[in-house]
């Protein structure tokens, strides 16, 4: 007889999905590791939220979890944290970039700091997470890798985030990049982005998204959840979405049509 454990995609994989104390990272984790992963939660400020996590994981019976702290602008953590992983569980063959923050500002009063912080945060970890992470798919000839950016990367529309609208439109152009340099080592590197998903965030950086607007210009009537997200990671992350690389998912319910 077959055991369960054979019909999960990732059995055996080891996956690190930043920012996934909540919200989209959160569903994240919980997808890859419902289909056997080994998950690295991970988080840089909330210590409850990452442990939460972690036992919602290793509760549910299927995948196992580990929790990491780690600022992921700063190159040596993200390097410190894919080594506990490997030295964990014996592998790194998933990242999966979900990190950033959104800041409502004209561009005139951007100021040099704020614009290095952005793209220090929505960017660089993604660059980071790939350097770290690469070699050791490259041994195993399998990686994927996922950045999850959002339509303000591709919508020309949104105003007054320059910094963000950057950021999330170079996660795509690392992706890839990533996905031809690195497509004959077995890796493939893809982007998800979200439209409007329902999470918890603040409000007063969306004072010119209202949330009974946008629900009224989605075909579908409604925010998307983060399960939703979550489903096109895991497609990307398993051998059903082994052939697609390079490419970004846009999951949105049909709000904006590329």
């Amino acid at each position: 007889m077959q055991s369960a454990s054979a019909n999960l995609q990732l059995t055996g994989k080891t996956a690190i999905v930043t920012g996934s104390g909540r919200n989209i990272g959160r569903g994240i984790a919980h997808a890859l590791a419902a289909q056997g992963a080994n998950v690295v939660v991970n988080g840089h400020s909330d210590q409850d939220a990452i442990n939460a996590v972690v036992n919602e994981i290793e509760q549910a019976g299927v995948g196992k979890a580990m929790g990491v702290m780690a600022d992921v602008s700063v190159d040596a953590e993200v390097q410190q944290m894919v080594q506990a992983a490997a030295e964990r569980f014996g592998s790194v063959d998933i990242v999966v970039s979900n990190v950033g923050i959104r800041r409502m500002q004209a561009f005139l009063e951007i100021t040099p700091e704020q614009w290095d912080e952005v793209l220090r945060t929505n960017l660089t970890p993604a660059y980071s997470l790939a350097r770290h992470a690469i070699p050791y798919m490259q041994k195993k000839r399998w990686g994927r890798i996922v950045l999850i950016s959002g339509f303000d990367g591709f919508w020309g529309q949104v105003t007054h985030r320059a910094h963000n609208v950057t950021a999330k439109a170079g996660l795509h152009g690392l992706a890839k990049a990533l996905a031809r340099e690195f497509g004959v080592d077995g890796i493939t590197a893809n982007t998800v982005a979200p439209g409007a998903i329902d999470t918890v965030r603040d409000w007063s950086q969306y004072t010119h998204q209202l949330r009974e607007q946008l629900e009224k210009e989605i075909p579908l009537g409604r925010y998307g959840k983060v399960e939703e997200v979550a489903a096109a990671c895991e497609l990307l992350c398993t051998d059903r979405g082994g052939f697609i690389s390079g490419q970004v998912i846009h999951v949105n319910g049909g709000h904006y049509m590329y």
